[in-house]
């Protein structure tokens, strides 16, 4: 499943610090997935916290619209 990031996204990763790879990580492994108003909450837990990613999921492709620790 081919994953993009919103412009928004690609800021987060530098103003919080994270890796793109840590996203994808979370997104491909996560510990968890809730849906909370028609988004995809990917969380996986980290040595630096438990970084949260929010997307919007088809079938063909996954786009994280910002990304955060929780």
């Amino acid at each position: 499943m081919k994953i993009r990031f919103t412009a928004h996204a690609e800021y987060q990763l530098i103003e919080r610090s994270i890796l793109k790879q840590e996203v994808l990580d979370t997104i491909n492994y996560p510990d968890s997935i809730a849906k909370k108003h028609g988004k995809h909450l990917f969380r996986k837990r980290l040595q630096r916290g438990l970084l949260e990613a929010v997307c919007e999921k088809t079938e063909t492709h996954i786009k994280v619209i910002t990304i955060y620790f929780g």
